[in-house]
């Protein structure tokens, strides 16, 4: 490969059409479940399932991919969101590895449009945490204890993703907008940017980086969250 042919690939963020195809970022949902915005991004229909123009959905993603250097780049916050079932293990994992917060249950109502309360949660949350591991908590009963530790597991559950905000993110990426369409209506009404995958019945308009690709696959998903973790680490 010549020197110009790998600074074509870096710039492209080696978004490949085929790897994205077998990864099935191009299956839509059935014809009958549509948002009408979302056609600009469909090629056409096979066996009454929508199929994305995935020439187009690497455009889009190119797009966000940038968005999401410019961000690792200035040291700014990214929230990831993804509360599904099957996407849980992958966002917990993705925010691990490149130090994001995160939530992977479900969305706290509130979360941005009353900011405020939950970072006071958050201190309560952390001072259980230091009391319990400076053995503070010895002096309770027994059953005084298991009543704390149910309320730790419970916090842990709910906000331990986010335990290190101290501020609002600067920008969030919603895996499936309409499953958390909350996160990305508070985002929107705090001016948090919004990268979010946009399936068939998705209207791609509330993202200010929408990503057009199936939002069920584990392999689609995986494929973006991917993408997303060789910029943030490089």
């Amino acid at each position: 490969m010549s020197e110009t042919e790998k600074k074509i690939k870096e710039k492209d963020f080696n978004v490949n059409i085929e790897e994205m195809a077998t990864a099935g970022l191009h299956f839509g949902h059935r014809t009958s479940n549509i948002n009408p915005k979302i056609k600009q991004y469909i090629f056409g229909t096979r066996n009454t399932i929508h199929i994305f123009d995935l020439e187009k959905t690497a455009e889009k993603m190119k797009e966000a991919l940038k968005f999401v250097k410019e961000l690792a780049s200035e040291n700014k916050v990214l929230l990831v969101v993804g509360t599904k079932i099957q996407v849980k293990k992958m966002v917990e994992e993705l925010a691990i590895d490149c130090n994001l917060p995160y939530v992977n249950e479900r969305w706290l109502g509130g979360t941005f449009t009353n900011f405020d309360t939950i970072l006071k949660r958050i201190e309560y949350f952390k001072s259980l945490e230091k009391k319990k591991k400076e053995g503070e908590l010895d002096k309770y009963t027994k059953k005084e204890r298991a009543k704390i530790d149910k309320i730790l597991q419970v916090l842990e559950r709910k906000i331990g993703g986010i335990r290190n905000l101290t501020k609002l993110p600067d920008a969030i990426l919603v895996l499936d907008m309409k499953k958390d369409l909350l996160a990305v209506k508070e985002a929107r009404m705090k001016g948090v940017k919004i990268i979010g995958i946009a399936d068939t019945n998705v209207d791609p308009e509330l993202a200010d980086y929408p990503i057009p690709a199936n939002d069920d696959a584990i392999s689609s998903v995986k494929y973006i969250l991917n993408k997303i973790k060789e910029v943030i680490s490089k």
